[in-house]
């Protein structure tokens, strides 16, 4: 477990900070969920805090696993228009991390995050499947697209890491890649064929609409107090409060605000721009393809997807979150390279600019530790992905779910294993080593940016 916060003392909890734009993702996501408020003081048996992949998929996963029991699910702000709406949409089963210096020769440390991310983004389908659940589900995989030599070479790496594991995966060439995405910019990529893209609101609103009758939604609604027991715990909103007899932490770095793995988080935000629909016209610039997620082969270029509804979507920037906040200022400086990237990909199409440009949190932690499992007796936890949300995230909290309903799974042994977040160094060093390291290998990246 982790260091216990003292018992039967209050514990008071900074609420998220507010994002300055929505998500473009969010922004055409269709409907709003309806708000329902919290009336004076509930109890349920089990709460689950913030509505992410984990938090989302723990509820769903412990109120199926105790139908009789009763299931509060608690979210700061609204669905789909938090940290994890903000992504770009990518279910991944294996990540591309060639930079890790050991990558390629982990092969058990890849097969166990193979396995979790792969039961992570079984959950999600049996979501669309079973439930409903409409996301623009898309199995097609993904591009790792590389536009200079050295992007070709960190593609090589990934390759042979690929081979190892036994994994499919294929070369797509200069004339193909121009092909499926009408850019000249990429020389050469490699298509593999694990990951699933998905219209990430979209999904997190849908699933919530469809999460099982015995659980009770509350959006808008920030915990400003914990008090941590032995029987049961108590926590504090702008309407009254919650007594849960277990409760599920699904807060990213938010988490050391209920006092556990205090001063670990590292926040780090990064930023995405969208267009406006592409005219018919215009869409026979970007390619034969319909849709398309391209990862840069390196990890600070720029990631694009090609949507359902005729949209380019391009992320890159990354910029370390002083008390976890960014600004407009921050937003549109980002916009600027985006748009640079763009003029890049597209130049024929890049005067259009953006319609909406926001940006999303992403939680490093300094050793790349996680959190998750039993916290505290009856409290459990899940944060800290380190990257790969989607996938990881909702296997976490399924898993995390289960771990508090008494199961057992070769995903919680191998969660069980993970090493915790160390502490970070003290926020001015951190602050400045992000932003020097972020900096210098954002330029390195050049063209694949």
């Amino acid at each position: 477990m982790a260091a216990v916060p003292n018992l039967h003392k209050r514990i008071t909890v900074e609420p998220p900070r507010t994002e300055p734009t929505d998500s473009g993702w969010y922004l055409t996501s269709g409907p709003a969920l309806p708000l329902k408020a919290q009336e004076g003081d509930v109890s349920c048996e089990c709460l689950v805090i913030g509505a992410g992949w984990m938090g989302l998929h723990a509820a769903r996963r412990y109120a199926e696993l105790r139908p009789q029991a009763k299931v509060i699910l608690v979210d700061a702000g609204r669905i789909g228009n938090n940290a994890s709406g903000r992504c770009m949409g990518f279910a991944i089963d294996l990540a591309h991390n060639p930079r890790k210096r050991d990558f390629v020769e982990d092969d058990q440390g890849n097969r166990d995050e193979l396995h979790v991310n792969t039961e992570g983004i079984a959950y999600i389908k049996s979501a669309v499947d079973e439930l409903g659940v409409d996301c623009d589900w898309d199995p097609q995989g993904k591009y790792h697209s590389a536009a200079s030599s050295s992007g070709v070479q960190d593609l090589v790496e990934f390759s042979k890491a690929l081979d190892r594991l036994g994994q499919k995966y294929s070369w797509v060439e200069r004339e193909e890649m121009q092909d499926i995405t009408g850019s000249k910019h990429y020389i050469k990529a490699l298509h593999h064929p694990g990951t699933v893209l998905i219209q990430p609101a979209k999904y997190l609103k849908n699933a919530a609409r469809k999460l099982p009758s015995n659980v009770t939604i509350y959006e808008n609604t920030a915990v400003r107090s914990a008090l941590f027991g032995n029987s049961h715990h108590l926590f504090e909103t702008a309407a009254g409060t919650i007594k849960a007899n277990k409760v599920i932490i699904c807060t990213a770095g938010y988490l050391q605000n209920f006092g556990f793995f205090p001063n670990s988080a590292i926040p780090v935000y990064t930023f995405a721009s969208m267009t406006r629909p592409l005219t018919e016209k215009e869409l026979a610039s970007v390619g034969s393809h319909q849709t398309y997620g391209l990862i840069p082969a390196n990890s600070f270029g720029t990631t694009v997807r090609r949507t359902f509804d005729n949209r380019l979507y391009l992320r890159n920037v990354y910029s370390y979150a002083t008390h976890f906040k960014t600004t407009i200022d921050d937003v549109m400086s980002a916009r600027k390279h985006q748009q640079v990237s763009f003029d890049r990909r597209w130049p024929e199409l890049s005067k259009m600019g953006f319609e909406a440009s926001w940006g999303g949190l992403l939680t490093l932690s300094q050793n790349g530790g996680m959190a998750w499992g039993e916290l505290a007796p009856n409290v459990y936890g899940a944060a800290f992905c380190n990257g790969t949300g989607i996938a990881r995230g909702t296997a976490f909290g399924k898993a995390v779910a289960e771990l508090a309903a008494g199961m057992r799974s070769r995903s919680i042994d191998i969660l069980k294993t993970k090493t915790p977040p160390s502490r970070a160094y003290p926020t001015l060093i951190t602050s400045l080593g992000v932003k020097f390291v972020t900096g210098s290998r954002f330029k390195k990246a050049g063209v694949e940016v």
